[in-house]
């Protein structure tokens, strides 16, 4: 099975260039590409905005309809699929759910796809494994580390700015968003080599393993 991977930012594909071989194993195939945010669905479902300023869901519509074109002329016993990846932040999950699978439905033909969230940023994927943490930042704040409930709505990344950074988020944030963008994408680089895929605590992220283990059983059915 060959998957297209979609995600919001760098510091994702930074994340899933890792751990996505792990779970998928040598004999699949597999591309991701980050945009410059995650956007909004666009009115009627057009895509309208400007392709080279790369915002994911103002994109999707378009995206969609052109994976389920090509993966129309993939051969039989080589399926593909599409799994878009982005934060959750403070939107209802089931509404937003309903809001892709809408754009899905007007795909014709429809490209086999998944959607998968992090609850609430892409942070919360990282907490769910302090054992990472702790190996890549060996000084993070075990209180702050502890006190935090998996997939909780808690402001995900400063919990973890105030876990590791010098200063904590507030510190981190004085430095302007291009700074803590950067200082994700260190995260991922740096905590994802040590994730234990299997004993991930955070709900969201084993359903996103799931999800992709469903896709290969049925590609070997």
């Amino acid at each position: 099975m060959h998957l297209e991977i979609l995600v919001e930012d760098l510091s994702g594909k930074k994340t899933l260039d890792i751990i996505i071989p792990e779970i998928l194993g040598l004999a699949h195939t597999f591309k991701i590409h980050p945009y410059k945010g995650v956007g909004r669905i666009p009115k009627g479902l057009r895509g309208t905005s400007d392709p080279d300023k790369r915002i994911l869901l103002d994109q999707l519509p378009k995206l969609l309809r052109g994976y389920g074109e090509t993966f129309a002329h993939y051969p039989p016993d080589y399926p593909a699929a599409v799994i878009l990846v982005c934060d959750l932040d403070d939107k209802c999950l089931k509404g937003f759910k309903e809001e892709l699978l809408g754009i899905l439905q007007t795909c014709n033909p429809q490209p086999e796809t998944r959607f998968c969230f992090a609850i609430e940023e892409g942070e919360a994927w990282f907490l769910g494994d302090i054992p990472a943490i702790k190996a890549a930042y060996p000084k993070a704040k075990n209180a702050v580390l502890s006190a935090y409930v998996n997939d909780s709505i808690c402001g995900t990344w400063e919990r973890m700015a105030d876990a590791i950074y010098p200063g904590g988020a507030k510190a981190l944030s004085a430095q302007g968003w291009q700074r803590v963008g950067a200082e994700k994408s260190n995260w991922a680089k740096n905590i994802s080599p040590h994730m234990n895929i299997g004993e991930n605590k955070s709900p969201s992220f084993q359903y996103f393993c799931t999800k992709i283990i469903g896709l290969i059983r049925i590609s070997a059915e």
